[in-house]
């Protein structure tokens, strides 16, 4: 899968989604600084499914109606990155196949899609 991760959501977790074989854009490595919208139209524009921990994308999907081509949020009361992973790898374990498209909110106990 294609992932632009956020810079909220750190480089270790870019790092082992590259591990994990899937293509990563890394704000934090690659683009540090760049504003919220410019994220949501370059992850539309290249279809990457955006992994972030910033409830500010929720405002921009469902308030302004944002086109999107899937969103992770992290709601984390761990966000140590070893967390962070261990979340995102059950994610993908039990729901590739239905993240492209959806606004996917995920704590450490509970994954819920939203409809945007």
């Amino acid at each position: 899968m294609r992932f632009l991760v956020d810079e909220c959501a750190g480089p270790k977790l870019a790092n082992w989604l590259r591990l994990q074989n899937h293509v990563v854009f890394s704000v934090f490595e690659e683009a540090r600084g760049m504003a919220d919208e410019v994220i949501l139209a370059k992850a539309l524009q290249e279809d990457w499914v955006l992994i972030t921990a910033d409830k500010d994308f929720g405002e921009h999907i469902y308030r302004a109606r944002h086109a999107h081509k899937g969103i992770i949020l992290l709601r984390l009361a761990d966000e140590r990155a070893a967390n962070k992973i261990q979340v995102v790898e059950r994610v993908l374990t039990d729901y590739s196949d239905r993240l492209t498209g959806n606004y996917v909110v995920v704590t450490e106990k509970r994954i819920r899609f939203a409809h945007s």
